[in-house]
């Protein structure tokens, strides 16, 4: 499988650039995941339904399935801050693409989502693992950059630069 990073501040249009580069690799008759970093507290489950009790009675997991859809919920007995390979050997090893929403400071092939609306200043010149730049303003990228700058607001141009370097990003787990 290949796997991309997409590493921005809030608000720099990370999950919306996913969204479409999502229809994009599905149009090609591709299979795409998608690990998402969650900085907040967040719950899938509803109270009342027979998993959220599971939880509450104090399952470490929870699985539940049906013939469309199966959903893993982890309870983490203390604060845990989850790894990034750890959550793509989760992943279906079936799957073509893993498009990796957040996660910014990990050692994967990273494209950097920026916008000068964020405030902050651009990941690139510190991060070895930001293979590109997506941003609606090339021209204020600062310091300028030989790393492909790629135009937010055409995300088929971004979806044809991750299938043109597919090769680079095929995932190869870490050696334990």
């Amino acid at each position: 499988m290949k796997v991309v990073g997409f590493a921005g501040f809030s608000g720099s249009g990370k999950t919306t650039l996913v969204e479409q580069l999502i229809r994009g690799l599905r149009q090609h008759g591709l299979r795409v995941s998608v690990v998402k970093h969650a900085h907040h507290q967040f719950d899938v489950d509803q109270p009342g339904k027979d998993s959220w009790r599971h939880r509450q009675a104090g399952a470490f997991e929870v699985l539940v399935a049906s013939n469309r859809l199966l959903v893993l919920q982890r309870q983490y007995e203390q604060t845990a801050e989850p790894r990034v390979h750890h959550l793509l050997a989760e992943v279906y090893d079936g799957v073509d693409w893993v498009l990796v929403e957040g996660f910014k400071s990990s050692d994967l092939p990273k494209i950097e989502v920026w916008r000068p609306e964020s405030g902050a200043d651009t990941l690139y010149p510190e991060d070895p693992f930001i293979k590109a730049i997506a941003t609606n303003v090339p021209d204020q990228i600062r310091p300028t950059t030989l790393r492909p700058v790629l135009d937010l607001n055409q995300p088929e141009q971004i979806l044809e630069w991750m299938l043109d370097n597919g090769d680079d990003l095929i995932y190869q787990p870490p050696m334990a």
